[in-house]
């Protein structure tokens, strides 16, 4: 059997291809590819599934490229890849969950910029990347009920993303199974304001109902001190 072990790299690039594909994205893909060749940490299956899916982001028109990530990532709560909109939606939860994940990165020597969320999946992968594998996988674990969710919703979007959450689930020691989730609303009621104090969302948690926290791994001692998410 594969035996895959989260690594640097690997999760740096995927990190890369879930950010919006702007043309420095498109320049680099060469490099994404070879990178995932290199390590090769991923079974063959996935590995010619992502370096298919970045061949065609590099080789279809721009424009097409890009809106179609703002449509699949940035109009559905279903794809979003904020972390903590599957989890707390938009109750009061997220402001200080959103604080103590910030403060976790920070305290591990890592800074975002002005423009990064810190419960953005890319961003929590560049976060993985920088720690020693056992607690690295430890970590993607604590969020694997939320990538699985995210990965349903794509498989049902027939998006050839859903590879990258695939494999994320991979690196995490999870099975990339589908579950089931229920029918994305209708984008006007997705995006409606809520009740004040509404609770919790529990969409996209492994438990409905039950409170489902995300456990951030604490700075190690072989974090690389000065690294930059």
């Amino acid at each position: 059997m594969f035996k895959i072990t989260p690594s640097p790299y690997t999760l740096r690039v995927l990190a890369a291809l879930l950010r919006y594909p702007d043309a420095a994205f498109r320049a680099a893909i060469p490099e994404l590819q070879q990178a995932l060749s290199d390590e090769a940490a991923l079974p063959k299956a996935r590995l010619d599934e992502l370096q298919a899916l970045l061949t065609r982001l590099q080789r279809d028109d721009p424009f097409t490229v890009e809106s179609e990530f703002v449509d699949l990532f940035d109009r559905g709560r279903g794809t979003a890849l904020h972390l903590f909109e599957h989890v707390h939606g938009d109750s009061r939860e997220r402001g200080p969950a959103m604080i103590d994940l910030q403060q976790t990165y920070e305290k591990a020597g890592l800074y975002l910029t002005a423009s990064e969320l810190p419960d953005h999946l890319a961003v929590v992968l560049e976060f993985a990347s920088t720690q020693p594998p056992r607690e690295a996988k430890a970590f993607l674990g604590e969020i694997a009920h939320i990538v699985r969710a995210i990965f349903s919703a794509l498989l049902r979007r027939q998006s050839a993303y859903a590879s990258a959450l695939a494999a994320v689930l991979e690196l995490a020691g999870e099975r990339a199974e589908s579950v089931e989730i229920p029918p994305e609303p209708e984008l006007d009621e997705a995006w409606a304001e809520p009740e004040a104090f509404g609770g919790c969302s529990t969409a996209g948690q492994a438990k409905p109902d039950q409170p489902q926290p995300i456990h951030i791994v604490r700075k190690t001692a072989a974090t690389q001190p000065g690294a930059r998410v």
